[in-house]
């Protein structure tokens, strides 16, 4: 049988790498893409012939057509993709700009939606394929300070669970990743942004910022490794789960939410109930 082929976006850094790195290893062809190929292919580091390192942009559809199609004349095939590439913004509503909102949608979900959309006429042709969408368990809950960055993650979350709906006929499926907080450098450079004009009349958000810059990063729970590893055997399993959460704090987090659900359905059933004919 033809080895099979993953196509991972986000790469050259984090949980992204870590994937790469763990799926070479394991023997499988991975088309894998980053803003600047030489990063990429300095952080991989390998001569492999079942490695394709590919630049590209998610803003750009072209770009995103060219590396898909790079990938089937080399591999034949995607059975695989990987929608990792994302950044956090954290600010408040307020304070967070209208081109800054933009461009955490367009990589966040706009770029999602374009990848998926360049990959998804071959998984149709072949009757399979197996998409895993990056979100987190804040597409699940929202707090201070991660109002834009949830909000797309939210959209991820709406939009991969109506497309596991619409594939499943060809016999594709689709897998959404919730991780908790991930020992990589998300909190750092260019995975993590803020607001350029910020303002402190929301003393929640400040301290939110703070927190994460200071005391958050370096000491997250999730293992990257281990993270990778488990998307891995999750595309290896015969079945797969709509939504996969990472973490012990990713756990809590999402049973907070579900709590914070049922307590308010229960509170204002009998209004719910009162506004039918």
């Amino acid at each position: 049988m033809k080895q099979k082929t993953w196509f991972v976006t986000g790469t050259s850094q984090g949980l992204g790498l870590e994937l790469v790195q763990q799926l070479l290893a394991k023997g499988y062809n991975v088309a894998a893409t980053a803003r600047n190929i030489d990063t990429l292919k300095k952080a991989v580091n390998t001569s492999s012939p079942q490695f394709l390192p590919l630049e590209m942009n998610l803003l750009d559809d072209n770009s995103i057509n060219i590396a898909v199609n790079k990938t089937i004349r080399q591999f034949g095939n995607i059975d695989y993709l990987v929608n990792n590439a994302g950044y956090g913004l954290i600010g408040g509503i307020e304070e967070c700009s209208r081109e800054e909102v933009q461009a955490s949608f367009d990589v966040n979900v706009f770029g999602l939606l374009d990848v998926t959309r360049a990959v998804l006429p071959h998984m149709r042709t072949t009757q399979s394929g197996h998409i895993f969408n990056i979100s987190s368990v804040f597409g699940l809950i929202a707090g201070a300070g991660w109002g834009i960055y949830c909000a797309s993650k939210f959209a991820v979350e709406g939009l991969s669970e109506a497309l596991a709906q619409e594939v499943k006929p060809f016999g594709i499926k689709v897998t959404i990743i919730e991780p908790g907080y991930f020992r990589t450098n998300f909190l750092k450079g260019s995975s993590f942004a803020l607001p350029k004009q910020p303002n402190n009349f929301y003393p929640e958000v400040t301290e939110t910022k703070r927190k994460h810059a200071e005391d958050i990063s370096g000491t997250q729970l999730g293992d990257p490794v281990k993270g990778a590893a488990v998307i891995i055997s999750t595309g290896e399993s015969a079945e797969a789960p709509l939504r996969l959460l990472l973490g012990s704090d990713a756990l809590q987090y999402a049973n907070y939410k579900l709590d914070l659900l049922k307590a308010d359905f229960e509170a204002n059933k009998d209004i719910t109930l009162s506004t039918d004919y």
